[in-house]
């Protein structure tokens, strides 16, 4: 059984965290960056029948229940099995069961939509609306965006 340890460089103890799981039997640690998912991904695409993938945090597979299930149904599709360190729990057996019903719980109460992104407004196109004789409010929603970010961004360039 190979061990794959899987760390999030985004805290400020991803060194200890390394060393952890090199602690805890990983073979190979592999780290990504915050907003990463590659690495993650081809672990998840590569990892063999037995293998397993260790992380320090749950929380380091995702950032809501759905993306936690679907990295352990992709473990589970391969073969391969989770193990979380803090807490300690594994996705096989009884604690596995339990795990995934949380989960599943969880995943019923979150949104099913990803929160809508606002889109950046450019200074370009403020200033055009505005010598238009459009008024804040409207182009605010016309862009999409905050009225705060119109002023901010006006306030910019006037200074």
């Amino acid at each position: 059984m190979l061990r794959i340890g899987y760390v999030r460089l985004h805290d400020d103890d991803a060194q200890d965290m390394t060393g952890a799981l090199k602690a805890a039997g990983c073979h190979v640690v592999r780290a990504e960056e915050p907003h990463g998912q590659t690495v993650l991904d081809s672990i998840l695409d590569f990892i063999g029948s037995g293998d397993q993938l260790v992380v320090s945090r749950i929380d380091h597979l995702g950032g809501s229940s759905r993306a936690l299930l679907d990295a352990i149904d992709r473990l589970e599709a391969r073969g391969a099995s989770l193990y979380v360190l803090e807490p300690e729990l594994c996705s096989v057996g009884a604690t596995g069961r339990t795990l995934r019903a949380v989960l599943e719980a969880v995943a019923r109460l979150e949104p099913d939509t990803p929160r809508r992104r606002r889109s950046a407004a450019a200074v370009q196109e403020i200033r055009a609306l505005q010598s238009e004789g459009v008024g804040p409010v409207e182009i605010a929603r016309r862009l999409g965006v905050s009225r705060m970010t119109v002023w901010r961004k006006l306030r910019a360039v006037n200074a």
